[in-house]
Parts: C-alpha cells; structure tokens; sequence
C-alpha cells in the first residue's frame, strides 16, 4: 500500500505529525491511524469471503484483482490461445519498417495495402418509398 514511499517523504510525514500532534500524542495517533487500517482491512477480507461463498464453488478460482480492466486484459491476452497465435505471428518491428519504406518512397511496389487508396464503394440503386405513405 505505501510502497512507493521514499525516505524523504517518511521524514516529511513524522516532523508534520510531530509539529502538529506533539511528541506527547503522537504515539497514541499513529495506534489510532493503525488499528482503524486494520478495521478496514478486516472489513474488506471478511466481504470478500462473503461474496465467494455467495457465488459458489464454480467461482472458487475468481480474484477481486481481476476486475481491474489492466489485469481483465492481460489475463485475457495471455491465456487465449488464438489470441497468443496471432501476436506471436505479427512482428511490428517489420510492419513499421514497410510503412516507413513505403513513405520514404524507397521500394514503392512493395508498399502494405494500408497505403494504397481504397476502391470506392459500389453505389446501390434503392427504388422509392414512401413508408409515411401506406
């Protein structure tokens, strides 16, 4: 939870808790501060064991970590297989190498199909309706 906290910032916050507290009430805060975490804590643990045995043993395997989108997206990545198929088969290093031939113009006739201008679309003869009308 604090892990990113230097040694500056830990020296920072206990001269401001002295200066503000007093070296007399300052221990007693800080046991405060600390059992009030493991409140919550404890709170946080004891509803996450009341949503798994809420949910049943077919979500016996389900993390809380797992609904942040990041984590969601990478399990996703990394266990499906078609998925890992298709990342292991496309190399971007090489593809913006053609794209950056393709701009300088280097080798024009092996220019990737994103460069090339699209066939316009095939215009679509409709008969007319009124749908107010019937």
């Amino acid at each position: 939870m604090f892990n990113d906290i230097g040694a500056l910032e830990l020296v920072t916050i206990v001269v401001l808790g002295i200066l503000i507290f007093g070296p007399d009430k300052l221990p007693k805060v800080v046991q405060d501060v600390m059992g009030f975490v493991r409140k919550i804590r404890a709170f946080s643990d004891s509803a996450k064991q009341d949503i798994r045995s809420e949910l049943g043993p077919e979500f016996k395997d389900f993390e809380f970590e797992d609904l942040n989108p990041k984590t969601f997206i990478r399990k996703q990545l990394s266990e499906n297989e078609d998925l890992r198929d298709i990342r292991s088969s496309f190399d971007l290093r090489k593809e913006l190498n053609e794209v950056t031939d393709a701009v300088n113009s280097r080798e024009p006739e092996a220019a990737p199909d994103l460069l090339k201008k699209p066939a316009a679309p095939a215009v679509e003869q409709r008969t007319w309706s009124d749908a107010d009308a019937t």
